[in-house]
């Protein structure tokens, strides 16, 4: 009998999001920058609702509005008309420009259509800086579009020189939240940092009374060019590739020494963050941080007996999620299944490097699936509860078993941006809240209910 195939051959609500969605993202974290799409104006209005409705903060993606004429004879006429709409119109410091599906597939050459507008219209007056990033979407996902804009923003901006004694932090895509932490903890350490992207203000800001086209905040482009003079670059990312992450060009390019850290998310991988961070700075850990690693300690000592021996599913992006397998083994869930629409061949060796010698088994491990996928190996295994973004609700009420909502997209619940997820602080919060979930499920499945643990 031949192999049984699948009945059906589309992708069932992907577990992935666009390469230029992620761009955009990163160009938001730049001082002044303003994201802008060559492509047609629809991929700009569905990303601009997407991250709206996660953020819940306005978002101005820009666009070249190509139409089927432009298919034809090409988009550049389109292009150079935008970026000098969007110069007059908002005056950015940085343009941050991503190719989408159409014009990558009808080969606009960027790079050349670029260099004729700063001719045609560099003479009138400054123009701004821009940094171009190829990310077609039917490649990759919104992660490698994300890496992709950073990259492109180290390759085309930094400069070397003599050491400044700043220390790098690419942190990845991870949440506003997270990134306010990092910030705070380098400060703690008493190191000076440049954090790129930095969207912990421009992707959720104060309440103004005017609105700003551009809001407050960001990497500043000069930190941006100084990152080769640093001492020291630290990234997020246990999936990456070698020519993936704008790391390992600083270490390639000007000599900046790279250390690569999986997402500090739980014990083990926090501890290894700060005792990076405390090898920088030549100091201990600061007292309030060894505080908040104690009485993570001690609540998981505390509430062990509700989690011992629970199953989890987790999903969504490749290092987020094998940031949280390993959070999850630590406090004593089993991972029975970790998957994402991710292709980067590294996740399954990343999973088993960050369960070490925890004593759980190895989980399965799925790349490159939709919720489908997704959901027919769930069924089987019987988990107690889903991690992952909201995109896995239809699949948690179908199984009648809990979500607990994490990175990104959360679209049904608020304060998605505001999910710490990282360091211990960030450990103490998520273990908070997989615990309550599982009494409060627990609670509510009793027959006769009770109100005292």
């Amino acid at each position: 009998m031949g192999k049984k195939l699948p009945n059906y051959i589309s992708t069932t609500n992907a577990c992935k999001l666009c390469r230029p969605l992620g761009a955009c993202l990163a160009f938001r974290g730049v001082e002044g920058a303003v994201p802008f799409l060559h492509g047609s104006q629809g991929c700009a209005t569905y990303m601009r609702r997407y991250i709206i409705s996660h953020f819940n903060e306005p978002i101005d993606i820009a666009s070249s509005s190509l139409g089927e004429k432009n298919a034809i004879y090409g988009g550049g006429a389109n292009l150079k008309q935008g970026l000098k709409n969007v110069t007059a119109k908002y005056g950015p410091r940085l343009i941050g420009i991503a190719t989408t599906c159409l014009t990558e597939t009808i080969g606009d050459d960027v790079a050349t259509i670029l260099r004729e507008y700063g001719r045609e219209f560099g003479p009138e007056g400054d123009l701004p800086l821009m940094v171009r990033v190829a990310t077609p979407s039917y490649s990759g996902t919104h992660m490698e579009g994300f890496h992709g804009a950073v990259r492109a923003l180290v390759e085309q901006l930094a400069e070397g020189g003599e050491s400044n004694g700043v220390v790098n932090l690419l942190p990845g895509f991870v949440s506003a939240a997270d990134l306010r932490y990092l910030k705070e903890v380098l400060a703690d350490f008493g190191l000076a940092a440049t954090v790129l992207p930095d969207f912990s203000d421009t992707l959720d800001g104060p309440a103004l009374a005017d609105y700003p086209l551009i809001p407050a905040g960001g990497t500043p482009v000069a930190g941006i060019r100084a990152m080769g003079k640093s001492r020291a670059t630290i990234e997020f990312g246990r999936t990456l590739g070698e020519e993936e992450g704008g790391g390992s060009l600083l270490a390639e390019r000007f000599g900046v020494p790279l250390s690569r850290l999986g997402l500090p998310i739980g014990l083990c991988e926090s501890d290894a963050f700060f005792a990076k961070l405390s090898a920088l700075a030549g100091r201990p850990v600061p007292a309030p941080h060894a505080a908040a690693r104690g009485r993570l300690l001690d609540s998981l000592v505390d509430s062990h007996k509700y989690v011992s021996g629970k199953k989890a599913v987790v999903y969504g992006e490749e290092d987020l999620v094998v940031g949280l397998t390993g959070f999850l083994a630590e406090i004593g869930v089993t991972p029975v299944l970790c998957a994402s629409g991710g292709k980067s061949g590294r996740l399954t060796e990343a999973i088993r490097a960050v369960l070490g010698e925890l004593p759980v088994a190895m989980p399965m491990v799925r790349e490159d699936v939709d919720f489908h996928d997704i959901e027919e190996a769930a069924t089987a295994l019987r988990p107690d509860f889903l991690i992952g973004h909201s995109k896995g609700y239809a699949m948690a009420r179908r199984a009648g078993i809990p979500l607990i909502r994490v990175g990104f997209p959360i679209h049904d619940r608020m304060g998605g941006q505001r999910i710490l997820h990282l360091g211990y602080h960030g450990a103490q919060q998520l273990f908070d809240l997989v615990v309550n979930t599982l009494i409060a499920k627990k609670q509510d499945d009793s027959p006769v209910g009770y109100s005292y643990m």
